[in-house]
């Protein structure tokens, strides 16, 4: 992995927000790990996923005039995405960033989107937490389209890939890909994420056993989609 992608589940696994054992999906399907974004609701976590967003595109070379997240969870995710991209050590770039409204407004700061607003010729990021069914994708790119003409949504960055099929025999982040037309990508998948804690002691105690391995490789030689 990356060191940016190091530090990401670093980041992960100190606020639980990988959890290993067994769980139960929204889609009642058992799984032997669970991801949860919410956890990242201080101020040093918060930035410290900003920085990861902002190095994934910095390393894909990414063209980003607008950083937008898609609310609610969307909306921390650009701010910090756009202040560590202020920041960034080598080539920081001052990049604006603007989300949408559940329900439009039509006094004050009205329409559809808070900060900035999508406008021609603008090369988006899109900004979100994590895939299931790609709806929240999906909404966000209609929603960036149809705001102006030629704006171009030149990616989507989630934070974790699991890697699951979709509506078909191909993830959903690959589904997306061939659907929009857009670039979506994690900044780690499941399948980079486990060689990575396995045998890894933290705190004293390891992260991920040979047990929790075996049982994750199972369940994705059972759910994985093709890539």
């Amino acid at each position: 992995m990356q060191p940016h992608q190091q530090a990401f589940v670093d980041l992960l696994i100190r606020y639980e927000v990988v959890r290993f054992g067994e769980f139960t999906l929204k889609s009642g399907r058992k799984s032997p790990y669970f991801v949860n974004a919410g956890q990242l609701r201080t101020g040093r976590a918060i930035a410290g996923l900003g920085r990861a967003y902002a190095a994934e595109i910095q390393r894909a070379e990414l063209a980003c005039d607008l950083v937008f997240g898609p609310a609610y969870k969307g909306v921390p995710l650009a701010v910090a995405t756009a202040i560590a991209l202020a920041e960034l050590p080598e080539g920081g770039r001052d990049v604006p960033y603007g989300f949408d409204r559940k329900e439009a407004k039509d006094h004050g700061e009205g329409g559809n989107f808070v900060g900035t607003a999508p406008a021609a010729g603008m090369k988006v990021v899109l900004v979100d937490d994590v895939i299931t069914s790609g709806r929240s994708i999906r909404e966000a790119v209609e929603l960036l389209r149809a705001a102006a003409p030629d704006v171009e949504v030149g990616a989507a960055i989630v934070a974790v890939d699991r890697q699951e099929r979709g509506r078909g025999q191909h993830t959903t982040l690959r589904e997306l890909r061939d659907e929009l037309g857009v670039d979506v990508r994690a900044i780690v998948s499941i399948s980079e994420l486990v060689p990575y804690l396995h045998g890894r002691e933290i705190n004293g105690k390891v992260v991920l056993d040979d047990a929790g391995r075996a049982a994750i490789e199972a369940y994705l030689a059972e759910h994985a989609g093709l890539s």
